[in-house]
């Protein structure tokens, strides 16, 4: 794909069909013998959702939440509304929070307060990426793909206004 405003490769599509496989062998590990209820943010999580699922052995469900939490494009507001909420209960079940990019943490801490609320079992993080030096809270993530740097990240399910999700690796938006 020729676009200028695709920049440097961040991880290679070989890299996440390795780690994704990884962290499926975790999880599988982790929940051997219980249900597992996966829910994804959407939209960004799609792709890495659907790729992990693939890996999973043990019983699972999925669900997913909507949530706004972007006052530009590029930057975080702080301020996380959800858009679509899960359509089932998650009371006394164990679930498994797949976000595509955890970058200040904002939102991940939001959710996690908000689903925690809801009396899981169990609740962990599984994130494909995180910016650690953007992190604004500590939050509990069990499961990481990669660390990336400070960059706006695209592909693989993440976006600039609504394109280069289909991107089959994930790399920097050209800015």
């Amino acid at each position: 794909m020729k676009d200028p405003a695709i920049g440097e490769i961040l991880v290679s599509a070989d890299d996440l069909e390795r780690r994704v496989g990884e962290l499926g062998a975790e999880i599988n590990r982790d929940y051997a013998g219980r249900d597992l209820v996966m829910i994804g943010v959407l939209k960004g999580a799609v792709l890495f959702l659907a790729d992990l699922l693939r890996e999973l052995e043990v019983p699972c469900e999925i669900d997913f939440m909507a949530v706004s939490s972007y006052g530009s494009s590029t930057d975080s507001s702080g301020v996380v509304r959800i858009l679509k909420d899960l359509d089932a209960s998650i009371e006394g079940r164990d679930v498994l929070l797949v976000e595509d990019i955890v970058d200040s943490g904002l939102t991940l801490h939001y959710l996690l307060k908000n689903l925690g609320a809801r009396n899981p079992r169990s609740l962990e993080v599984c994130a494909l990426l995180t910016k650690p030096e953007r992190r604004r809270v500590d939050l509990p993530i069990r499961y990481v793909g990669f660390e990336i740097p400070n960059r706006f990240a695209i592909g693989y399910g993440l976006d600039h206004r609504q394109r280069y999700r289909n991107l089959r690796f994930v790399a920097a938006l050209q800015e």
